[in-house]
């Protein structure tokens, strides 16, 4: 089977340091390349693969601020649909863009939603429901009005992530510093837990960090780390006493969520959106609604055995797992 995977070009394909969308579409490049299929990746030239490699641009848009990313996601995509006809079937994982051509041309287009911007690219989504197929990434995420061929989860290679059964006393956020993640809470939270609390990740909102974040930062109780790669995530993730994720929106999914998991490294999650079909409770985190609750969860965390957390984390998001649902999910699309 011959396979065109379109990540986006936002970042590079895996990611330097953030990047979810571009390293879900990595993982399952990878994936079907060690199941034998015939993979070309659609992604920014500086991309690494096994698979096979088209570009339009050299550096994705977030690292070449020169150029226009609406003009370069045009260049991106047409260069793919212009060669459609090259492949038995398109990954899509660049959102609702794509599907405006899927009228056009011959090869099935199968689309992984990682979420929904905004209730306005819904109608785009709508307009193509009876003549594509939608993979959802957690049934929280699903819209009412669309029709979907599966739930399939985001899934990692374990050994990527490596088991750490004594955590060190310390507290993590790690993701974008932005409200709707919480990073204000997670904060609050470690203080009234007694624990000092890390902070990595992309400062996605400039004005709250600056406000609501940067004045708690002493390097003693509460440190900022910046936006880390995959080494320094891989022993903060498996060091930490427990992830904290005090989100206030519907979140898809919640990658560092599974990653931390893979580490045998409890989450504490607010229970929005995906949360509470990720986390299985006193196995590999709580799903609280409070920050009191969490600041008790906090408290119960050495009930949660690191190598039971993993083994859940193994057992139900694995990568080799995801593959074997993606390619049930093509042969449906191609039956």
């Amino acid at each position: 089977m011959r396979v065109a995977v379109l990540s986006p070009i936002a970042w590079r394909t895996p990611p330097t340091e953030y990047g979810p969308w571009e390293q879900v579409a990595s993982n399952i490049t990878e994936g079907l390349v060690k199941r034998g299929f015939e993979v070309t990746l659609f992604a920014s030239g500086n991309s690494i693969t096994s698979a096979k490699l088209e570009s339009v641009c050299e550096l994705p848009y977030e690292e070449d601020r020169t150029n226009d990313p609406k003009v370069l996601e045009c260049l991106h995509i047409s260069h793919l649909m212009e060669q459609a006809d090259k492949y038995d079937i398109i990954h899509n994982h660049f959102d609702f863009l794509p599907l405006s051509y899927s009228g056009l041309i011959k090869t099935p287009m199968i689309t992984t939603i990682h979420g929904f911007s905004s209730p306005k690219i819904i109608p785009v989504y709508k307009k193509y429901n009876s003549t594509s197929a939608y993979i959802s990434i957690s049934n929280a995420d699903r819209h009412e009005e669309l029709t979907y061929l599966d739930t399939i989860y985001h899934g990692v290679d374990p050994e990527q992530f490596t088991l750490v059964t004594h955590k060190k006393d310390y507290l993590l956020y790690f993701g974008r510093i932005h409200p709707d993640k919480g990073t204000h809470r997670a904060i609050e939270i470690a203080k009234k837990s007694g624990f000092p609390l890390k902070i990595a990740g992309l400062i996605q909102d400039q004005s709250y960090f600056e406000t609501q974040v940067q004045p708690h930062i002493d390097d003693t109780h509460v440190t900022y780390l910046g936006n880390v790669g995959p080494v320094i995530r891989d022993t903060l993730l498996g060091e930490a006493k427990a992830l904290l994720h005090p989100i206030s929106f519907e979140e898809p999914f919640g990658l560092s969520v599974l990653e931390t998991m893979m580490c045998g490294t409890p989450v504490i999650a607010f229970a929005r959106g995906s949360m509470p079909e990720l986390i299985k409770e006193n196995v590999s985190g709580f799903v609280v609604h409070t920050i009191s609750e969490a600041v008790d969860a906090v408290k119960k965390l050495n009930k949660i055995n690191p190598v039971k957390c993993r083994a859940y984390a193994v057992q139900k998001f694995s990568l080799d797992q995801m593959i074997t649902s993606y390619i049930a999910a093509y042969q449906k699309v191609l039956g």
